[in-house]
């Protein structure tokens, strides 16, 4: 069992959780920063607009070599695949709110955190015998949201 890095109140509160997603965990890291806080309907908002290309994410970590989008101050990308999963997560999070009886319109995400998950280990064959390691980083999420009064 999963354990979150943040206990709230159980009562006020309900959580999802994604693990080993095949995304980027620096993306999954500067999505988390962008939308800690928000509140469900703006998270799902800011989340399709990155999906349609239309809102970057500043990057706040692992920022070398990122170039400048139009619309964020400094460097930016637009990390579609992350933000699809996390969109994912964001829903089935809202739905164990509902599940628990609580109103989406009410909720905000009280604790988001992604890092990095399992390396699924992988071996690509090169010339004259030699092989080279061909890994693929995975992706943990977990989305904690709060009822606000």
């Amino acid at each position: 069992m999963r354990r979150y890095q943040q206990e709230l109140n159980p009562e006020k509160s309900a959580k999802a959780f994604g693990f080993e997603l095949h995304c980027s965990p620096k993306d999954s890291m500067n999505l988390a920063y962008a939308l800690r806080g928000l509140t469900l309907e703006e998270g799902k908002k800011y989340l399709e607009a990155v999906i349609a290309l239309k809102q970057p994410v500043r990057a706040v970590y692992h920022n070398h070599k990122v170039h400048h989008q139009k619309g964020a101050p400094g460097p930016a990308s637009f990390p579609q695949k992350a933000a699809s999963y996390m969109l994912k997560i964001l829903e089935n999070a809202e739905n164990n709110a509902e599940y628990k009886g609580f109103t989406p319109e009410t909720m905000r995400i009280a604790h988001i955190s992604a890092y990095q998950g399992r390396v699924i280990k992988a071996m690509m064959p090169r010339a004259h015998g030699r092989a080279t390691d061909s890994n693929e980083t995975t992706t943990d999420v977990e989305i904690i949201l709060e009822e606000v009064e």
